[in-house]
């Protein structure tokens, strides 16, 4: 059906600008309200239907999506890195922002992104108050070293963190007042830190058994490097595996070379690190392990196996394999380590799909 009238939206904490353009009359209406999904509902039946409403992705999530279309209103979000922009557009206002936006609809060059329901978007809270928490540890235990690092004090063993050491930190006397109590108050925050962080590791073990992603959580952890808070975090920011393929995958993840070819000439650069940056992040790091060497499944991997379903247990096997061989591959090659594991989380990222898209494509038809 022929959209009569396309709605652009520029979203903002405190207020909306809509631009309304009618291609068949020439109509055009603008107006600010205030970021009221009701307000704004109002708005848009102001207009005949059908019409169709665009707004750009950024912090204020999808809670006017939702709430359009449970009123019957065709409304979608843009990626806001697919926005088409003029090279020479130095004027950015909101009145323009949602002109932009509604032109672009009415011509279909809108990049439209995936509006997660409410369960989905929750679950990808839980791991990403994880990742900020492992930061923030890791900020603070670094505070600590520093500390003793600047007065000549050194840990003489090579693992730290243990109980051993962390009784070791308790002893230490560092003299002046003020001083003692700056320690003393950085090794009580990283304490607290890992504390907290225990506490989100129990949480996302029980809440990665009960929520609908566990058949993929179970399916990826069969991968070396990808354990349990890995893999519910991929699994819940992903979401619905089945709109990638084992290629195009790696290209929503920002893990393929960007390029810049014109006539006979061809430039590779960088990754493009577009999409997703947490699980870009989780797969760079789940692709050192594949360095390591590999005969067989360790004792985890093989508790792990044992819980999934023979197809799952040996596509993980055969990807540990090839990962494992890939890196050897480079290797020889004297291929820099850290661009041959962005090559390998490339990989790895294909894999996690094989093993996950057929067990929701399965869930469907049994639905069905």
């Amino acid at each position: 059906m022929f959209e009569l009238t396309f709605i652009g939206l520029d979203v903002h904490a405190v207020n909306v600008v809509g631009h309304a353009l009618n291609p068949a009359t020439g109509e055009i209406t603008q107006h600010t309200m205030a970021a009221d999904p009701a307000i704004v509902l109002e708005w848009i039946r102001r207009f005949d239907p059908p019409v169709k409403v665009v707004y750009e992705s950024g912090p204020t999530g999808f809670v006017l999506a939702r709430y359009l279309r449970a009123a019957g209103i065709n409304c979608v979000v843009a990626a806001s890195s697919k926005l088409l922009r003029a090279p020479g557009d130095r004027i950015k206002t909101d009145r323009r922002d949602a002109r932009v936006l509604a032109e672009m609809l009415a011509v279909g060059s809108v990049t439209e992104v995936r509006i997660p329901d409410l369960e989905e978007e929750a679950l990808r809270d839980l791991p990403r108050l994880r990742a900020g928490t492992a930061s923030d540890l890791a900020h603070g235990r670094q505070h600590v070293n520093a500390i003793l690092l600047r007065h000549g004090i050194r840990y003489t063993k090579d693992t730290r963190w243990t109980k051993e050491h962390i009784q070791w930190l308790h002893r230490q006397n560092l003299g002046e007042p003020a001083l003692q109590f700056t320690y003393q108050a950085d090794l009580e925050q990283a304490e607290l830190l890992a504390a907290h962080l225990a506490r989100i590791d129990k949480q996302v073990a029980a809440t990665a058994a009960e929520c609908r992603y566990s058949p993929v959580i179970g399916a990826l952890m069969c991968l070396r490097g990808i354990q349990m808070t890995t893999a519910f975090g991929l699994a819940v920011e992903i979401g619905d595996w089945t709109r990638f393929t084992g290629s195009t995958i790696g290209s929503y993840l920002g893990l393929v070379p960007s390029e810049n070819s014109s006539g006979q000439s061809r430039h590779q650069g960088p990754i493009t690190k577009a999409g997703n940056t947490y699980a870009r992040k989780l797969l760079i790091e789940s692709a050192w392990q594949h360095r390591r060497p590999y005969a067989r499944p360790g004792q985890r991997l093989l508790r792990q196996l044992d819980l999934v379903a023979p197809a799952t247990r040996i596509r993980a096997l055969e990807g540990n394999h090839r990962l494992h061989q890939k890196w050897e591959h480079f290797d020889d090659r004297h291929k820099m380590p850290v661009k041959a594991n962005t090559a390998i989380a490339r990989e790895l990222a294909g894999w996690c799909w094989s093993l996950a898209a057929p067990l929701q494509q399965g869930e469907r038809m049994n639905a069905a």
